[in-house]
């Protein structure tokens, strides 16, 4: 519309429903006449526009129930003819934002959360802005900028009361900001974020994907005390789980801590357990005693997994390397992402929609030649690509050993999933620098 127009409707606007006399509207709109009289032809100039914008916002709407209505007043001698906008909420979006809000306010938490969202995502900036500084504009003004504080202050309240202070944050200091001298208003927003800080204990970056239903977690801490989540463990192809004298497996490899700190190092039960689940799967090879006189001798392809069962949650060993009859374990970059594609499609069927956790499977004793955030990049990479295609866990948690904090470069990991959308996909350009085609080789005797 033009933008005289625009004004006549935003002026129709201010009036919340009340009839506006056509001298009124001209001497507001296009100023006062020389002689201060308001004659036939400033009227019939009023008129032109308001059929112009019944154009605009009646087109395609009944005719019975137009938007902008024609009324008689008697503001004389005379009647005088007026305008009203008829308050829609289905056609306003200041109606509709101030009914929301006020449902919202007598609503449980968790409706209230639905409908603040909604009025929030109408707010497009100060209201009225073509004709804000006008007097008509200052009453209605005044009433949204009041429902905008009100809606931030329940919605954080609402948040609050549903459990997510990491979701009622964000308004609040918006909240805050806009209110610089109410120190209740700061002092919710300290209290926030010592709700935040206290919940995410040792995490040091987190990423929700409201895209794909789940989220990223990076936490410092021992991957055996996430006893809510399942554990991903990543194992050689033989499958070998002897410690002793850490010739075979490394008693301190997270294979080695399954064995003592899962299975109370009962060598022959997570043996068992995993012949029974590698029934299901086709062997590689097997080798012959004199090439390989110590460890397992069958072997099992790249991306091989056997679901664990444990009370509650599962443990998923899976295949990312391959033992030589050295004992030397080796792998490389296309054989981590096979590993971990076959991981999250077992996830997707038996990971009872429980969080995931898993270590940076790679590192550790074994020393691959990459870069640990590389790692950490490659299984988030895989996890979220796997989450698009099939939602099967609401978090994956990698879990770092707070000794191995120093060798991260943390922050190259958060760049990389900042720059992920929704969905947890990511520039091309950016996901190929951070995931460069290097080879590398485990040069320990057990992967971790």
């Amino acid at each position: 519309m033009p933008p005289l127009t625009t004004k006549l409707l935003l002026r129709l606007v201010a009036a919340e429903g009340e009839a506006v006399p056509v001298t009124r509207l001209y001497r507001e709109l296009w100023g006062l006449p020389h002689d201060g009289q308001v004659t036939r032809a400033h009227r019939t100039q009023v008129q032109q526009r308001i059929s112009e914008l019944r154009k605009a916002v009646d087109a395609g709407e009944d005719s019975a129930s137009p938007l902008v209505r024609t009324e008689q007043m008697l503001s004389g001698p005379y009647p005088e003819s007026a305008y009203r906008l008829v308050p829609d909420r289905d056609r306003l979006d200041s109606t509709e934002f101030i009914e929301l809000v006020n449902e919202a306010t007598c609503s449980d938490p968790a409706t209230a959360v639905v409908l603040l969202n909604r009025a929030l995502g109408l707010w497009k900036g100060r209201p009225l802005q073509e004709v804000a500084e006008s007097d008509f504009a200052e009453p209605l003004v005044r009433r949204l900028m009041g429902t905008l504080d009100t809606a931030r202050g329940e919605l954080v309240r609402a948040q609050a009361d549903l459990g997510h202070p990491e979701l009622a944050l964000p308004v609040a200091e918006e909240r805050a900001a806009g209110r610089p001298d109410d120190s209740a208003a700061a002092a919710a927003v300290r209290s926030l974020r010592r709700r935040v800080r206290a919940r995410r204990g040792d995490e040091i970056l987190r990423r929700e994907f409201t895209g794909i239903s789940t989220r990223l977690v990076v936490k410092a801490g021992d991957l055996f005390d996430q006893h809510d989540a399942n554990m991903a463990v990543g194992f050689c192809d033989t499958f070998d789980t002897a410690t002793e004298n850490d010739v075979i497996i490394s008693r301190d490899s997270v294979q080695g801590q399954l064995l003592d700190r899962v299975y109370g190092g009962d060598r022959g039960l997570l043996d068992r357990a995993l012949r029974k689940g590698l029934h299901r799967v086709e062997p590689s090879g097997t080798e012959h005693v004199r090439d390989k006189p110590r460890g397992k001798r069958i072997r099992y392809p790249i991306g091989s997994v056997v679901p664990l069962s444990l009370p509650g949650r599962r443990v998923f060993a899976f295949v990312h390397c391959r033992q030589g009859n050295d004992l030397v374990t080796r792998s490389d970059r296309d054989d981590l992402r096979l590993s971990l594609e076959c991981l999250w499609a077992d996830v997707a069927v038996h990971g009872l929609r429980k969080p995931t956790a898993i270590p940076l499977v790679g590192s550790g004793l074994a020393r691959v030649e990459l870069e640990l955030e590389q790692l950490m990049i490659l299984i988030i990479d895989t996890f979220l690509a796997s989450s698009r295609s099939e939602r099967h866990t609401p978090e994956l948690r990698i879990v770092v050993r707070p000794d191995d904090l120093h060798a991260i470069r943390i922050s190259e990991v958060a760049r990389f999933v900042e720059a992920l959308d929704h969905h947890g996909q990511a520039p091309r350009d950016l996901r190929g620098r951070l995931l460069d085609s290097a080879t590398f080789t485990a040069k320990g005797h057990a992967p971790s």
